[in-house]
């Protein structure tokens, strides 16, 4: 095992709602999480307080974030200050997207 080059296999792997799975990798301060959403899946309303940024991979999901919402595909990015509101639905393919979280989730560890 690397200090510095996780394997896929040394990821935390959960399922954070039905449909939805992350695999998780953090450092100190920091946490990415690559997250997969079957189509029609629902990341429920909810809000914490790390901060967090994210990229679209693949797919397209609608997003809610505060009082906006958007359809995110390919490329675009988000960003979720802490203690906003907010949800996704994944739309009519497999959803793929990298999250990054500050500071860590230890929920999500």
């Amino acid at each position: 095992m690397s200090m510095y080059f996780p394997t896929a296999d040394e990821c935390t792997r959960k399922t954070i709602f039905p449909g939805v799975n992350i695999a998780t990798c953090a450092c100190e301060k920091m946490m990415m999480s690559y997250v997969e959403l079957q189509p029609g899946s629902i990341v429920a309303e909810h809000s914490h307080p790390h901060e967090q940024v994210g990229m679209m991979l693949e797919g397209r999901a609608r997003f809610f974030i505060g009082g906006e919402e958007k359809i995110l595909g390919k490329g675009d990015m988000y960003r979720i200050p802490g203690n906003v509101k907010h949800r996704v639905v994944a739309l009519e393919e497999i959803v793929k997207v990298l999250d990054i979280f500050e500071p860590i989730r230890e929920d999500y560890r």
